[in-house]
Order: C-alpha cells, then structure tokens, then sequence
C-alpha cells in the first residue's frame, strides 16, 4: 500500500504543477505578475478543495466506517483520496518556495509541512486513513475561502456573488472545519493509550495548528464582511474618468485589514 500510495502522491504531484503551468499559459499579462500568480494559485488549490472535500463527503457518506472506525475501517480509494491531497500540499508547497519569500510564506508552508506529516503517515502506514478522510472536510470550507479571495482580486467587493461567498464561508465554517476538527481532537484524546505517543503529539499540533488558524481566519472575515462595510476600491478606469481618490465625486476609504492570503 505504502508504494502505490507514493505513486498517487507523484502523480497528483505532477498534476497540480501541470495545472499551476497551464493557467499560467492561460491567464492574461493585463495586470501585475503578483496579482496572477495569486490568481492561477488560488485557483489551483480551489480545484483541489472541492474534489477533496466533496471525494471526502461522498465517501463518509456512502461508508460511515471510515468514521467508525478511523484506523483500520477504509476502502482502498480513500488511501487515494488522501494521497492526492498530500500531492497538493507538495506542489503548492512548491509553488509558494518559487515565487514568494520566506518571510511571506512561512505560515502557510508551516500548516503545509504539519498536514503533509500527517496524511503521510496514513499513507505510509495503511492506517488512520478514515481519520486523514474526516479531515478533508475542512476542504468544503476552503473552497468558500478560495472562491471570496478570487471574488476580491477581481475587485468584485462589495457585490452580491462576495456576499454570498463571504456568508458561505462563515456558514460552512462550523460543520465542516470547527465540528471535524473538535470531533478529531476527542477522538485523539479517547483514544490516546491506543495510538502511539509519537502521532497523538503530531495530531495534536496539526489539530491545534489549523484550529488555531481556522478561529483567526472567521474573526477576520466576521468582522472585514460583516461588521465593518467594504468600500469598492476605484479601478483604473474610474481614475480616468473621475480622478484619483475619489469614488462616484467622493473620496474612497480603503479597508486595510490584513487577511491570510486564502482566506
């Protein structure tokens, strides 16, 4: 199992690079070399989140042992659900090493190396595959995170599709991101004379890791979307007609709140 998974993880691999090449090809040089590398890796890891959570929501659906039982208790293709996202997390690990520095990138390549860690192990051992399943819920959450950052960079805020990304994302939020990630933690806890001490200390991180960032993340969506009204940042075009600084002849307040860069 341990090398056929390897296999799926380099070919999911190569696929995600293959993908971050082709919209690369794909996407237009009208605007700033930053602005469509985060486009093309944001939509990359979009994809990503919707065939890993939908795969894991459609599989607990369809086989609740996974859940029952989350270390023994899978069919072979959940290994393969997992091993494609740990081929992700590679590639986008990659992406984010080739085109921003360090110091910009190291929280997301900190969450990346914790998470690959641990659906490695699964992949590695042939267990704990329902457990790594029941985390890629988190992944219907992300793909509302995904869709509102896309929503922003393409200066769509305030809008009705941003509204209803944003309100998606908080609504998703609990079910599939908080509830998973409570529901791993006790069952880590439970189960903690049964699992070697090495991995309830690795799962304790990643849990409390993502958990940690998930929380700030919803604060600063709550309070950017909802409790605090966006200003529509002025477009080129409107600086040509109207003038600098101004928005429909009155000046433009920009909200500066600073979000995680997939949120």
């Amino acid at each position: 199992m341990a090398s056929s998974g390897l296999l799926v993880t380099g070919a999911s691999f190569a696929a995600f690079r293959g993908l971050h090449w082709g919209l690369q090809l794909l996407l237009t040089a009208g605007s700033a070399a930053q602005d469509r590398w985060k486009w093309r890796n944001i939509c990359v890891s979009l994809v990503h989140s919707v065939l890993t959570g939908a795969g894991a929501l459609l599989g607990l659906s369809l086989y609740p042992q996974m859940a029952a039982d989350p270390i023994r208790g899978h069919p072979p293709w959940a290994s393969v659900l997992v091993a494609v996202s740990v081929g992700y997390f590679l590639a986008d690990g990659t992406d984010l090493l080739w085109n921003q520095t360090m110091r910009q990138a190291w929280e997301l390549l900190c969450h990346h190396l914790v998470v690959v860690s641990c659906l490695s192990t699964a992949i590695l051992s042939g267990h704990y595959v329902g457990f790594s399943v029941v985390s890629l819920l988190l992944e219907l959450n992300s793909a509302c995170l995904h869709l509102r950052k896309l929503l922003l960079l393409s200066h769509q805020a305030p809008s009705l599709a941003f509204s209803m990304a944003s309100w998606a994302t908080l609504v998703t939020l609990v079910p599939f991101r908080l509830v998973p990630l409570g529901w791993m933690s006790l069952w880590l806890f439970q189960q903690r004379q049964q699992v070697p001490p090495a991995l309830v200390v690795l799962g304790g991180i990643g849990l409390m890791t993502v958990g940690v960032m998930s929380i700030i993340l919803g604060v600063r969506i709550l309070v950017s979307d909802v409790l605090r009204p966006r200003v529509r940042l002025p477009t080129p075009r409107d600086k040509e007609i109207r003038g600098p600084g101004t928005c429909d002849g009155a000046p433009v307040t920009a909200d500066v709140s600073s979000l995680h860069k997939k949120d």
